[in-house]
């Protein structure tokens, strides 16, 4: 028996443990614990592909795996939590059911990148793990910064219904997005200097948000909408 080539999909079950674990923190209201099961689901989610790559453990299994846990990671606890988190903000009304379709959405995301042969390279469409830990890092740091101005935002009952539905409409659009996977071949290109530009940006990030002594939970939050910003300033003004 070939226990190496089991290795992958025991990282993936690890990815969808930390999703349902994330699950049950949102309802306990510990959304900072929730954001960080999503996290170490993120890091599984980044670990299982490694694995498998270096172990030439690919399978079909492995690959409706990984979109499973995904979707229970990044579709189910992302829009949990902002449901949550409008539940308690403001209450039962009926836009607080808005930040469900995250959930729909992502599916839908999930099951159109297995049978998309474009994405190989590079992403069509927001991808499941930025929209998750968007939404995720944005409750935590409500958590952590009760007094924070994103707090008087987030009792709008606008803002977290219109974040959702641009959210939702990300991960279904067919606005290309480029990935972090660096290759030789690359290097020069447009798509290799986009990457670069924005890990500098992220570094910058990583330097101003402790400086500007807020809590760390900023920072992916800014990152990924940093990314965002780029893809579609890319998409709208740099297309040939």
């Amino acid at each position: 028996m070939n226990i190496a080539k089991h290795i992958p999909n025991t990282i993936t079950s690890m990815n969808l443990f930390c999703g349902l674990m994330g699950v049950i923190f949102t309802f306990q209201g510990r959304f900072d614990i929730a954001f960080y099961m999503m996290l170490a689901g993120a890091f599984c989610d980044f670990c299982d592909g490694l694995a498998a790559r270096a172990l030439k453990a690919y399978s079909e299994l492995g690959k409706q795996l990984d979109s499973l846990a995904d979707m229970v990671s990044f579709g189910t606890l992302p829009a949990l939590l902002l449901h949550r988190l409008m539940l308690v903000t403001q209450g039962e009304t009926i836009w607080c059911y808005a930040p469900l379709l995250i959930a729909v959405f992502s599916a839908l995301r999930l099951a159109k990148f297995n049978i998309d042969e474009r994405q190989s390279e590079n992403f069509i469409g927001l991808a499941t793990p930025a929209c998750a830990i968007i939404c995720g890092s944005f409750a935590c740091y409500l958590t952590k910064n009760p007094s924070s101005v994103m707090l008087e935002w987030a009792m709008t009952p606008w803002f977290i219904p219109v974040v959702s539905l641009i959210l939702c409409g990300l991960l279904v659009s067919e606005i290309p997005m480029f990935s972090m996977k660096f290759k030789k071949s690359s290097a020069g290109t447009p798509a290799h200097k986009q990457r670069l530009t924005f890990l500098a940006l992220a570094a910058l990030t990583c330097i101003l948000v402790p400086v500007m002594k807020l809590n760390w939970t900023m920072i992916p939050l800014l990152i990924f909408t940093i990314y965002i910003i780029m893809n579609l300033g890319i998409f709208l003004f740099c297309r040939k």
